[in-house]
């Protein structure tokens, strides 16, 4: 008897046993890949430790404290630079414009921990900015008034100048998609320049604003290597301390549980901002964007206004890494350095690839089967992009660990001797958390590039006698091969820069550029740490230029190149 076809959305009929396939093999894919979130989850059940009420008492509520200041300052700063950025070089016309475009985006590839550590050798008491002001002077230390570094202001700022871009990046690509019919009707309705931008243009752009914001504050939370440097007390550094310093896996799951909760909080907060946002177009007329000239006077405040982030948070940074790094190269730049390199390269290539085989898994089931179900499992196995990375390795840690013992009590007792750690001492463990830390990341550019290709190419391939698998093998992967490789390049140079699930779960004697600068920062060998972090700069560099081409060609109505 024929099996009777299954019907998706008016496309291709499709065998209902290959639909129930596509959505095991979804349902298991998630599942694995939400097994750290389940088992942090999990200890909200369990009773607490000795050690929680203590932590309670004590350091708890400086976390929640710290944490809300972090949030509510890179809120203000990274949102006041990346829109006030975004709507100048969207708007006006200035010297220097058309550089600054692309530019803004530069600070994305310094890590705040770097840019935390470069900071801190530049203004710290010992650094060349204290002693040039005591020299010119003739003052002596603490005759004089200067801003404190390591402290929660000076966090703020450095997250500020490192995460503006999201803001940027969003809200720019908000305003150049905006029909100028719109803004000109509110000039005819006796509005001013500022009046068009507060009442129209963000109104219009809130949405994206939103969510900038907020990947800009869960990169915050995210955060270990500055807070951890800066001393100043965070959920991220309380996990670290709970697991090392008093080896309580039980409060450690239990504070980054709570640390999760704040990160849905947050979700939840940007999508009903969104919702209760009912601003919309209601033309579809695009015109050229007015590319105002300013007066001379403005085009210089507006030039020093896109200037200043730029310089502060990549320029000056990148600057002085190179100094340090001509300064010690001959004793940093040896073996050790280009085994570091090694590890780093060939774990971030491996995590890249392995991440793109379940992106691939669930972005092409949604192609073929955009059911519910479908839909619903590949959002959820996207969540880790959202969880921090000392909770994600807290949430690896304990189910693998008790694999671990589980089969070395097995092993002893039928052999007497176990085989110790096969999955938590190893690579593995690290793969396995950078691919459930960073699939969001290949599973949306799949998705954008699936997106890309007609269903009638689909259609005439089947027809042909080509099963799903193969259209997808002979289709689909050649056409999508630039959309394939800026994931492997994202998700290349964010394991790159990943340090707190690094610096957690790395097998013993088993270090990366991260962790080595972050080890060499922790020393006070700041110069030292400079050729790691420079190498790291210099990677992330990737990422950006390929944004960069995607924001100049993403207004309505114009032809890509």
């Amino acid at each position: 008897m024929l099996q009777q076809p299954a019907f998706t959305d008016g496309n291709t009929p499709v065998a209902r046993g290959w639909i129930s396939g596509w959505t095991l093999a979804g349902a298991i894919t998630s599942l694995v890949i939400l097994v750290p979130i389940i088992s942090v989850c999990a200890y909200w059940f369990a009773p607490p430790s000795e050690n929680w009420g203590h932590l309670v008492d004590t350091v708890l509520p400086e976390y929640v404290s710290n944490s809300l200041w972090l949030m509510f300052g890179v809120s203000l700063g990274a949102g006041s630079i990346g829109v006030t950025t975004a709507w100048l070089t969207s708007m006006y016309r200035f010297p220097g414009r058309d550089f600054l475009t692309w530019a803004l985006l530069l600070p994305l590839a310094m890590p705040a921990y770097i840019i935390a550590y470069t900071y801190t050798g530049l203004l710290d008491v010992s650094g060349p900015v204290q002693s040039t002001i005591r020299e010119t002077f003739g003052l002596r230390y603490g005759e004089y008034w200067f801003p404190e570094v390591r402290s929660l202001a000076g966090a703020i700022a450095m997250f500020s100048l490192v995460l503006f871009p999201y803001v940027y990046l969003l809200a720019r690509a908000a305003f150049i998609n905006q029909s100028i019919c719109v803004l000109e009707a509110s000039r005819t309705l006796g509005c001013g320049p500022w009046q068009s931008f507060s009442r129209v243009a963000m109104p219009l752009a809130r949405p994206a604003i939103a969510a900038g914001l907020s990947l800009a504050l869960m990169e915050t939370l995210a955060d270990f290597g500055t807070v951890e440097y800066f001393g100043v007390s965070t959920f991220t550094t309380g996990i670290y301390r709970t697991w090392f310093g008093m080896y309580d896996a039980v409060a450690a799951a239990q504070l980054s549980a709570l640390l999760m909760l704040f990160v849905f909080v947050l979700i939840l907060l940007e999508r009903w901002s969104r919702r209760r946002a009912h601003f919309h177009h209601t033309t579809n007329r695009y015109q050229k964007l007015p590319d105002v000239p300013l007066p001379p006077l403005w085009a210089a405040v507006a030039c020093i206004a896109c200037l200043l982030p730029l310089l502060f948070g990549f320029v000056v940074p990148v600057i002085q890494l190179g100094l340090w790094a001509i300064e010690t190269h001959d004793k940093m730049l040896d073996q050790r350095f280009f085994t570091l390199a090694w590890h780093s390269f060939t774990l971030a290539a491996a995590a890249a690839l392995i991440a793109l085989a379940p992106a691939l898994l669930l972005g092409y089931g949604n192609r073929i089967q955009p059911t519910r179900t479908m839909h619903f499992f590949s959002r959820l196995a996207a969540m880790g992009y959202a969880i921090p990375g000392t909770v994600i390795a807290v949430g690896v840690l304990i189910p693998f660990g008790a694999l671990d013992n589980q089969i070395n009590d097995w092993m002893r007792e039928r052999y007497g001797e176990g085989p110790g750690l096969l999955f938590s001492g190893t690579v593995f463990i690290l793969l396995f958390a950078y691919t459930v830390r960073f699939l969001a990341v290949s599973l949306q550019t799949v998705e954008a590039g699936l997106g890309k290709i007609r269903p009638s190419m689909d259609d005439a391939a089947r027809s042909m006698g080509n099963n799903r698998a193969s259209v997808l093998r002979h289709i689909h992967l050649p056409v999508m091969k630039g959309s394939l490789l800026t994931a492997v390049v994202i998700v290349f140079v964010d394991v790159m820069k990943e340090l707190p699930a690094t610096l957690v779960l790395r097998p013993f004697d088993f270090n990366t550029l991260a962790v080595r600068a972050y080890e060499l920062a922790s020393d006070e060998r700041l110069a030292d740490s400079s050729t790691a972090a420079l190498a790291i700069v210099a990677v992330g560099i990737i990422p950006v230029i390929l944004l960069s081409g995607a924001i100049s060609r993403s207004r309505a109505g114009t032809r890509p190149l």
